[in-house]
């Protein structure tokens, strides 16, 4: 099994070594006496192992309509309960907590449903606290659910020119994008750190440098979801544990989130503009 993503190529290796430890009920891994044949049972034979259970495209869609309602719910919850006066102290907890928590996510190499489940629920708290803002203090009227359908229509958008291989994730492409993606973070994280010293580049005010900062951010969060999708696709054909289900629909999570934000800023720059 063969694939130009290390990371997947890792984790193909782990699944090859986890079924070959368990015979599940057709008895010995291949190349063993009796490959084949019904594992033996009764006085005298060991249980058989549990067969590990590959992941599925199914499975993938469940953990990520999971996810997605666990993060509606703690952002309905966060705009509620939240006051304002606790608004920037919540909100920033919750961007570093989230942050944390989706590092070591990304950089584990087991897959951890309860971590998955946390971030889910950290980063719904920091999309409502985010959405409150631009919608009830800010005031950009109708901010949230123009920017929430944009960000659903741009997905599905991705995901039929995906299938329909109108965009592919060749190696050079996955180079590209994480190239790109990590040179947004850096540029952002650096943004931020001179923001901090009340140093303001320009890249996130409502100016031209801001606005078209934002529009690549959305173009590389949407084509993100290629990756995604194409780890999905190699995952699945590599035979990869169905516990590997929650860690692919965390990387949809992550760039939907994303994607919601960047329309979010995008947004309130075009109405401050009327």
């Amino acid at each position: 099994m063969r694939t130009s993503n290390p990371v997947l190529s890792r984790l193909g290796q782990a699944a090859e070594r986890e079924r070959s430890t368990g015979y599940g009920p057709y008895g010995p891994p291949a190349g063993q006496p009796g490959y084949g044949q019904p594992y033996p049972s009764g006085p005298g034979f060991p249980a058989a192992a549990p067969a590990v259970q590959p992941m599925t495209i199914d499975d993938v869609v469940v953990k990520t309509v999971t996810l997605l309602g666990i993060t509606g719910v703690s952002a309905v919850a966060a705009w509620n309960l939240i006051p304002q006066s606790l608004l920037g102290a919540a909100w920033i907890g919750a961007a570093v907590v989230g942050l944390v928590l989706g590092f070591i996510i990304s950089f584990s190499r087991m897959a951890n449903p309860a971590l998955v489940v946390a971030y889910a629920v950290v980063e719904g708290a920091f999309v409502g606290l985010v959405s409150k803002f631009f919608q009830e203090i800010a005031g950009y009227q109708g901010i949230v659910l123009q920017a929430v359908i944009a960000t659903f229509g741009v997905f599905f958008l991705m995901a039929f020119l995906y299938r329909a291989r109108v965009i592919r994730a060749t190696p050079k492409f996955q180079r590209g994008m994480i190239a790109v993606m990590g040179g947004l973070f850096a540029v952002m994280l650096i943004n931020l750190v001179l923001s901090l010293f009340g140093v303001h580049t320009g890249l996130r005010d409502n100016g031209a440098l801001g606005i078209i900062f934002s529009i690549v951010c959305i173009v590389v969060a949407s084509l993100s979801f290629i990756l995604s999708f194409n780890e999905i696709e190699e995952g699945v054909r590599m035979g990869l544990p169905q516990r590997y289900s929650w860690t692919a629909a965390f990387g949809i999570l992550v760039s939907l989130i994303w994607l919601y934000i960047e329309i979010l800023r995008l947004l309130s720059f075009l109405q401050g503009d009327d």
